[in-house]
């Protein structure tokens, strides 16, 4: 299970140090790919097929369909670590998360979201301040 949060620095050729213990759960390679909320995600390759198989079965009819296979499926990038346990992080995907130098690596159960520091804090602000109401609203559905 990938859980945790971790702060490490892109260098200046755009590569990233995933932390050891995420490493051994991603295996030998891993899927990056835009996320939501203005983060990318890193998937171990299992988790990151099931999605994709998920995504193929949506209508293609439906254009909210096609638009969500197209941002997750067209921006991802199959990732190797190299012998320090860095990735590179495409110039494309680090745009899109406006990446810096600080980024927060966090576990978030089946995947890595990895953020530019300064937006993760301010997300995380937002959602702390709001979690008894996120919470109120999933147990009023049944989820928690």
């Amino acid at each position: 299970m990938l859980i945790g949060e971790h702060v490490h620095n892109l260098d200046p050729k755009k590569r990233l140090s995933i932390p050891a213990k995420f490493r051994k759960e991603l295996g030998a390679g891993a899927v990056l790919t835009r996320g939501l909320d203005g983060c990318l995600w890193l998937f171990p390759r299992t988790q990151w097929e099931a999605l994709a198989q998920r995504i193929a079965g949506l209508p293609m009819a439906q254009s909210d369909s096609r638009s969500f296979a197209r941002l997750l499926l067209s921006g991802a990038s199959e990732v190797q670590f190299d012998s320090l346990g860095r990735i590179l992080v495409p110039d494309y995907l680090k745009q899109y998360a406006s990446l810096t130098r600080e980024v927060v690596v966090a576990g978030v159960h089946t995947r890595l979201e990895i953020w530019d520091r300064k937006a993760w804090e301010k997300y995380k602000a937002a959602l702390e301040k709001n979690g008894d109401a996120i919470a109120q609203k999933l147990g009023d559905l049944g989820t928690i």
